[in-house]
């Protein structure tokens, strides 16, 4: 699937920010499950920001399940059935969205588009940053058993890919993994946060995590996101030096994240200029992470099609 539109274009184009999104719609997201609390609150919401990336010109949008977990949404109230619904709920809404873009779209030279599946770290089921860190103190036996139910719910929608995002540490990609092959035909990307231009944020360096994964038939792009900017490039090279497969990147918007004050901080990069730079270091799916828009998705896309004239 990503090879084949790799033989046609470019590259490929993902979405931006889901919470973003969310919030400059006026939605809180102050909640242990974050961004997605709106796919019971607010699932016109959620398919609507869904619709404004592929309308933006995303190629690839992600479900609102990057904080979505089976304990999460029971800790909330909901039954086990209930809470199984919400995750498949997750990838419907993101089909929908492009059911609805794909009936009135114009002709246009971009790649049929496709729903991935968010699958987030078990730290931001902690909520408490330590997705930033790796510090769970877990084996990648009790990682795999946090991740499986939910993979395997999720899968049931029938998403094209599964992102397997902001994974602080090689252990915990390799648990999911252990998961991913029980899955028949399953297909994922496994992107890393990252701390530096070398290293996770977890201390693992970028090539050993791109070499480890090399060779599992399931992972389809390796790369990183929730990474800022200025560490990209560096780490797209570091992540060759492992792998032939595409090299996923969708970084921050330039801005740090808070944890304790749950505020973002500092000045936002001009996105659109990284995206040169990224590609040309070899990144060949290319979006964006926390603080970005369909306006900066937009630019993306538009740069893919200065490169097809």
């Amino acid at each position: 699937m990503i090879e084949k539109i790799l033989k046609k274009y470019p590259f490929i184009v993902l979405d931006g920010a889901f919470s973003t999104e969310l919030e400059r719609q006026g939605f809180s997201i102050n909640d242990e499950l974050w961004s997605a609390i709106a796919l019971y609150e607010k699932p016109e919401l959620v398919k609507a920001v869904h619709l404004s990336y592929y309308e933006a010109g995303a190629d690839i949008v992600t479900s609102a399940s990057y904080q979505a977990t089976l304990e999460g949404f029971e800790k909330k109230g909901f039954s086990g059935e209930e809470a199984k619904e919400l995750l498949r709920r997750s990838v419907e809404l993101v089909q929908e969205a492009r059911d609805d873009y794909l009936s009135g779209a114009k002709e246009e030279n971009r790649p049929a588009p496709l729903v991935a599946a968010s699958v987030g770290p078990y730290g931001a089921y902690l909520a408490d940053g330590s997705e930033y860190r790796g510090d769970y103190g877990k084996t990648r036996e009790e990682l795999a058993a946090f991740h499986r139910e939910r993979l395997h719910v999720l899968s049931e929608a029938g998403p094209d890919i599964f992102a397997c995002e902001t994974i602080p540490c090689l252990l915990e990609a390799l648990a999911e993994t252990d998961v991913l092959k029980e899955i028949k035909g399953a297909r994922a990307w496994i992107s890393f946060s990252c701390k530096d231009n070398l290293h996770t944020c977890g201390g693992d360096l970028i090539s050993d995590c791109a070499k480890a994964l090399d060779g599992i038939d399931e992972v389809k792009a390796i790369g990183l996101n929730c990474t800022a900017p200025e560490y990209v490039e560096s780490l797209i090279k570091e992540a060759r030096k492992g792998t032939d497969k595409p090299i996923v990147i969708y970084p921050n918007s330039g801005e740090t994240y808070n944890v304790e004050k749950k505020s973002w901080e500092g000045a936002a990069s001009s996105y659109a200029d990284f995206v040169k730079i990224w590609y040309a270091a070899g990144a060949r799916l290319i979006g964006g992470c926390c603080r970005t828009t369909p306006k900066d998705i937009r630019a993306v896309a538009e740069f893919r099609r200065e490169l097809l004239k």
